[in-house]
């Protein structure tokens, strides 16, 4: 049987979104998390944020994407 599946944490969103803006690799990213590299590739693909009329604004944000299991599991 493999490791159970843990949520990523608030701290664990902020420490992806701080290294992707240092431009840090995936793999050193999932290294310095404890995570395998597809759940980085996963968490940043579920959660990039498009905005149309404000281009800069598109990306990966932590608070963003920590709210979307929040509304999943009914807590807002």
């Amino acid at each position: 049987m493999g490791k159970a599946y843990c949520q990523l944490s608030m701290d664990d969103r902020r420490r992806i979104d701080r290294m992707r803006a240092r431009k840090t690799p995936i793999d050193e990213i999932a290294r310095t998390t404890g995570r395998h590299r597809s759940t980085i590739y996963r968490e940043i693909r579920r959660n990039w944020f498009v905005e149309r009329e404000i281009p800069d604004l598109t990306g990966y944000w932590c608070t963003v994407a920590q709210q979307q299991p929040c509304r999943h599991h009914g807590v807002v």
